[in-house]
């Protein structure tokens, strides 16, 4: 049994590094992409809400979308935690599909702002979309979506931070 414990204290740099060791521990042993996923938006839901950094800007959405094997253009809602999201994203719209087309980090500080949004939960003011790209031909497997209910919550350091959990998702699954 997996046990997920975080210091309240930890700085966004720490939690980050704290999260991946227990990121490679949970993953350690499972290859299905499911259940990893599952896991994963679990781990980082709840562990994002648990530092004191969160406790003004509370996440209430983690999941994925993930690449449709039959239509490469589309993100299909994978495993997540939060309210019920959109079944199907484009490439190329919204923040999700802005960032499997450019397959580049997201960092959206007002969600109303950003040209083509989908509101999935009205209540979500800021966002971030970190794609999770195949380390043998660079394709778009999935993309990690975070919102929160405040405004700017994200920055350059969960950017770095989210993009070696994805780094280390991509390598831990097979897809």
């Amino acid at each position: 049994m997996f046990t997920s414990t975080f210091d309240s204290k930890l700085t966004k740099v720490e939690f980050y590094q704290e999260l991946l060791i227990q990121l490679n521990l949970l993953l350690s042993g499972q290859r299905n992409w499911v259940t990893n996923l599952a896991n994963v938006s679990s781990l980082i839901f709840y562990g994002l809400n648990s530092i004191d950094v969160f406790k003004e800007n509370v996440i209430n959405w983690v999941g994925f979308y993930v690449s449709n094997t039959e239509n490469p253009n589309v993100l299909l809602l994978g495993p997540f935690q939060g309210k019920v999201a959109c079944n199907l994203i484009k490439y190329g719209r919204g923040v999700c599909g802005t960032a499997a087309e450019t397959k580049k980090t997201q960092i959206v500080t007002d969600i109303y702002s950003f040209p083509g949004h989908i509101a999935c939960d009205s209540g979500s003011n800021s966002e971030i979309v970190v794609p999770i790209l195949s380390p043998e031909n660079n394709k778009v497997l999935a993309v990690l979506d975070i919102d929160s209910l405040s405004k700017g919550t994200f920055d350059e350091e969960d950017k770095i931070g989210l993009e070696r959990i994805c780094e280390a998702i991509a390598i831990s699954c097979d897809w």
